[in-house]
């Protein structure tokens, strides 16, 4: 930070005050940097240029771009947090957080006009219209929909209702007006008093009032009873009992609770899930999970606090509590508190499970989006814990089978990227070794395989994973040495006892956490390498296992045996067949083989 540029700062830092206001950082171009909240708004400002140490490196470099400070004087700490989040959205600043689900939710309409119509929407239009919500997805809000539209006879078209259009008789009746579930409004078969009876009821149960409903409904029930009009009681009747169903699965605490918001968070790296929730007459009435990206890794307490600024006017509307996992100081009638046992507990625990399951969603869709970022994750820490030179993208494991010393064979597992590439796999039938010596079969696999590579010119792995002590381990390097490849590729041993991970020239172990994603591939790779190497060993066994006169014939494979022995059933009966039917089964060639193998 240059001299003038640091007296500047100084100078006006020093002519403000400490009163709640908002701060904003401006860099010398005049693009707006970030913007903040303060209950002292002097002493604020003025941590961010004392500070020697900062902590994170984001925070650090917004301070050096930092040219002018303006700021804006308010009267309380709640005006402080209100204007801040405003000016977040309309501006947003570099080094802000960001709300990520931003009207994305559905809301339940009662547009503004004659017998007003009910229906979702994502926008929210300022036309007058009444709006509940935002809910947590379309099918809540469709059951919701479902409760009024077979309750309350609510119209569900879209016509252009007026008076005159009416008298007019300009509309014809819809489906819903034959099967019940509307009045025929467009048909001046319903009075305005009427709809708007109805109309308040239905309000009252989507603002989770459902006493109020429900006695309206009661009291029209008793009055259609006492001038003997049953079957309209019983309609009624059995209204009642639906929105009694509907409320009955809704409530979460004391239906004494009403009037009572709830938020909690759940962290990410870069990311953090704030869900909220609205209790009216102990039932759920609103659910909401934002998704906030960090900037300069704010706390969980100021990011909540940002998201309560961000609901006050909508969410939380006549919410006279809100509790939450820290106390939130602000000058605003809504009180908060920590809960610490009962329905308000649950309350803030179903609160986390909400958030958590929406990091859950969130970080699966992001690895959809970004398959490399979990898999460049997953090879960070490999490369940590095996303290490796450079990413372990290619990586191969070897392992020996053999029964005392009988059809010895080794099998080579490649992964990359974390995963199995099973195209590349290979098994070895060993050549030069006699006798169960699985020191020397290591040997000449781990040569041969690499000699190859080195003769083809191909990439070698970044890793190799042999699967044994410091025996193997010993084996494998002494053919990376004749191939000078020793210095190029890494190389670890792995026992199966403890899972111990051996380093070449390193006389003690290394053990991972039985947690660690870099243990689980390594044992992953090893199970892999000992399954391929299992089969290949079992199918070479069973060969030599059956064998019949045919398999000692050269030239006559494995096809031609199966197509003898699933018509003839036998050697024997081979032998009787005479050479034209041989030959025209399998061929000329084939058939003189055969014809001539059997004679001797």
């Amino acid at each position: 930070m240059s001299v003038e540029k640091s007296v500047n700062l100084k100078a006006q830092i020093s002519l403000l005050e400490n009163v709640p206001g908002v701060y904003q950082f401006y860099e010398e171009s005049g693009n707006l940097l970030y913007v903040g909240k303060a209950k002292k708004l002097k002493n604020r400002v003025s941590s961010y240029f004392n500070k020697i140490k900062f902590e994170n490196k984001k925070t650090k470099v917004m301070v050096q771009k930092v040219f002018t400070v303006k700021t804006i004087q308010l009267n309380s700490e709640i005006d402080a947090l209100l204007l801040e989040n405003s000016l977040i959205k309309k501006y947003q600043p570099r080094y802000n957080i960001q709300l990520k689900d931003d009207k994305t939710y559905p809301w339940i309409c009662i547009k503004k006009e004659i017998f007003p119509r009910v229906f979702y929407t994502r926008k929210k239009i300022k036309d007058g219209s009444l709006y509940f919500g935002p809910y947590p997805s379309v099918k809540v809000v469709k059951t919701v929909l479902e409760l009024v539209k077979n309750n309350f006879e609510i119209r569900t078209c879209d016509h252009q209702l007026s008076i005159e259009k009416i008298e007019d008789g300009v509309f014809k009746n819809a489906v819903d007006f034959y099967i019940g579930n509307c009045k025929g409004c467009c048909q001046g078969e319903v009075e305005i008093s009427d709809y708007e009876e109805r109309l308040i009821n239905m309000k009252q149960v989507l603002f989770g009032n459902t006493y109020k409903a429900l006695k309206s409904m009661r009291d029209k029930m008793k009055e259609h009873a006492s001038v003997y009009q049953y079957e309209e009681a019983e309609k009624i009747k059995i209204k009642i009992k639906n929105i009694e169903k509907f409320q009955a699965k809704s409530v979460v605490v004391d239906s004494n609770i009403s009037s009572l918001g709830a938020i909690n968070i759940v962290s990410h790296e870069k990311f953090a899930f704030v869900n909220t929730l609205k209790v009216m007459n102990g039932a759920i009435t609103k659910s909401k999970t934002t998704v906030v990206k960090k900037k300069l890794d704010e706390s969980e307490q100021e990011i909540i606090s940002f998201v309560i600024a961000d609901s006050l006017n909508d969410f939380f509307d006549n919410v006279k509590e809100i509790i939450s996992p820290f106390i939130i100081s602000l000058d605003h009638p809504i009180n908060f508190h920590i809960p610490q046992r009962g329905d308000k507990k649950a309350l803030l625990l179903l609160s986390k499970k909400n958030a958590l399951a929406k990091k859950i969603e969130f970080l699966k869709t992001e690895a959809i989006k970004n398959p490399e970022t979990p898999t460049l994750k997953l090879l960070e820490i490999f490369k940590k814990d095996l303290r490796l030179n450079e990413l372990p993208v290619h990586m191969e494991c070897f392992d020996n089978s053999n029964i005392q010393g009988n059809y010895p064979v080794a099998a080579c597992v490649v992964f990359k990227n974390g995963k199995p590439s099973k195209r590349d796999y290979r098994h070895f039938n060993i050549k030069t070794v006699e006798g169960p010596d699985d020191f020397a079969s290591m040997e000449e696999v781990v040569y041969r395989r690499y000699k190859r590579l080195k003769d083809e010119k191909q990439s070698l792995p970044q890793l190799i994973i042999v699967d044994g002590g410091k025996g193997q381990l010993s084996s494998a390097i002494k053919s990376l040495e004749k191939l000078k490849l020793n210095k190029k590729v890494a190389i670890i041993g792995i026992a199966k006892r403890l899972e111990e991970i051996y380093f070449p020239g390193d006389q003690y172990p290394l053990y991972l956490d039985k947690k660690t994603p870099t243990l689980k591939v390594i044992q992953n790779m090893r199970n892999e390498a000992h399954r391929f190497g299992i089969t290949h060993h079992r199918n070479r066994r069973m060969k030599g296992l059956v064998k019949t006169e045919l398999t000692s014939i050269e030239g006559i494979g494995d096809k031609t045996i199966t197509i003898l022995l699933t018509k003839y059933k036998s050697v024997k009966m081979i032998k009787t067949i005479p050479f034209k039917e041989l030959e025209s089964l399998i061929g000329n060639d084939k058939a003189v083989k055969v014809f001539k193998g059997l004679k001797k």
